[in-house]
């Protein structure tokens, strides 16, 4: 920290009149009152005015007419969230709740929309902090005051961004008590507007609206899938850029990797859209391996699971298994050839009108009848894939849809979902994958210790497909030669 070990006091979370809390250690004993009444003036006008609405605004305002028409009469409240302790005074990096964002395209921590039921519809607000008070002296000793994180927008700025009237959030818990009438809210994001609805709401109306809000993004609009190409494409140059460093990653660890992904990800993207996977060797088999702490070592295998996150918070999911060295082994060629036979299948099941289940039960039959010709599993297929015994080595499913969620949709009904038919506009992924444990001595010792996945991002058109991570290429001897152009 730098200044703020002079002068952080607690942020004040109402407009009380209470004075605003010291640091109990700061090295400041308190504000004489000549200076708090300096602190008062001098300051230009900073007004933004002729804004335009955010690129996204037009698309929430469909949304929100979508959720107003599916629970009319109800008074409908979408929290953004607040921030989280990371340790003492610091805090983790906001992340708007999904829902809230894509409702109103903003992304600012305590703010909350509601839609109040009115006799055509629902009346629209977003609840927002305003300005930091100059006159009280928010704006310099809050700790979320301007002048320690930064300016936030006016209300009348917001309302020119996003379209849609904006009010003090400060005021909005003792309005939602005194509501009448029925009530939903998303929860698990704002306990201090959940405390205020604790006798209006119940879970299992509120799971309504939360399955609701899922459904609704199962079929990405026009926008949606720009800010997912966008995120695609962030992503193929943050590969690019871990192949051209990874003799420095060989010369350090998995680190390497993960933070040169980041920069990436920072420098293009809001954020990483999840914990990036860099499993080098052995690794490679844990599937959520994020540690990233060991040893890159010529001759094995490196499994990048990564994604870069638009400043609209839609994220890429892409992996790829490429060998240190620029060269795949005998084995691991044929291990990672499996996978891309079985990845070829999967996509190709993508269409229209397809069952969602049909990718993944393509890819695995692939894998099966490779185990089965190995003689890693006795056969025949059939009796492999009806009692599963392939998942010893292949694990997970083949896939899942993708937004603003890296598993987006996840509260969508079984039925909406896994059991449903795809149709244009969907966006999921395809990623099989082939994982031998090290200690597994149900192989031959060759396979031991090796993991393979290759995971790209596939857009359902009115025609079939089209992959959107096609930037990065897939097959073994095309790795190789990217590789090897990259490092040239």
């Amino acid at each position: 920290m730098t200044v703020a070990d002079e002068l952080t006091p607690e942020t004040p979370e109402t407009e009380s009149e209470e004075p605003i809390k010291q640091r109990k250690n700061g090295l400041y004993p308190g504000v004489s009152d000549e200076l708090a009444e300096n602190m008062k003036s001098g300051w230009a006008d900073t007004e933004l005015r002729d804004l335009k609405p955010v690129e996204q605004a037009a698309h929430a305002a469909r949304r929100r007419a979508a959720l107003s028409a599916r629970f009319p009469g109800e008074r409908l409240v979408i929290p953004a969230g607040n921030l989280k302790t990371r340790s003492n005074d610091t805090e983790y990096a906001f992340r708007s709740s999904v829902e809230y964002a894509y409702l109103t395209g903003n992304q600012t921590e305590d703010g909350v929309l509601v839609l109040e039921p009115t006799a055509d519809g629902h009346q629209e607000t977003i609840y927002l902090l305003p300005r930091s008070d100059r006159e009280n002296g928010e704006f310099w000793l809050s700790g979320q005051g301007e002048l320690w994180v930064g300016r936030r927008h006016s209300l009348t700025e917001s309302e020119a961004l996003y379209g849609v009237p904006a009010a003090d959030v400060r005021e909005l818990a003792d309005q939602l008590r005194e509501a009448t009438g029925p009530v939903r809210v998303v929860r698990g994001y704002d306990v201090g507007i959940e405390a205020a609805l604790t006798d209006k709401v119940t879970a299992e109306r509120d799971e309504e609206l939360r399955v609701f809000l899922s459904e609704a993004r199962l079929v990405k609009d026009e926008f949606e899938i720009g800010e997912l190409q966008k995120a695609v494409d962030s992503t193929v140059r943050g590969f690019e850029d871990v192949v051209k460093v990874l003799d420095k990653a060989e010369a350090t660890s998995e680190r390497y990797i993960e933070g040169t992904f980041f920069l990436r990800a920072r420098v293009e993207g809001n954020d990483v859209g999840y914990g990036t996977i860099a499993a080098a060797g052995p690794h490679a088999c844990t599937l959520h391996w994020v540690r990233n702490d060991g040893p890159v070592r010529s001759g094995d295998l490196l499994l990048l699971d990564a994604g870069v996150e638009t400043h609209t918070l839609y994220t890429a999911d892409v992996t790829r298994t490429l060998p240190v060295n620029g060269t795949y082994s005998e084995i691991q060629k044929k291990i990672y050839d499996a996978v891309y036979e079985a990845q070829e299948a999967g996509i190709a099941a993508v269409k229209p009108g397809a069952k969602y289940r049909d990718f993944h039960d393509a890819a695995q039959r692939v894998l099966a009848e490779k185990l089965v010709e190995w003689g890693l599993v006795e056969g025949p297929v059939e009796r492999v894939l009806e009692l599963g015994l392939q998942r010893r080595w292949t694990l997970h499913g083949t896939g899942h849809m993708l937004g603003m969620d890296v598993h987006d949709c996840a509260a969508a009904r079984v039925e909406t979902y896994v059991d449903s038919t795809l149709e244009p506009g969907m966006v999921l992924t395809v990623e099989p994958g082939l994982y031998f444990q090290a200690d597994d001595l149900t192989v031959p010792e060759e396979y031991r210790g090796i993991g393979v996945r290759i995971e790209d991002d596939i857009l359902v058109t009115e025609d079939g497909n089209r992959n959107l991570s096609a930037g990065l290429p897939r097959q073994s001897d095309e790795v190789e030669g990217w590789m090897a152009s990259l490092k040239g």
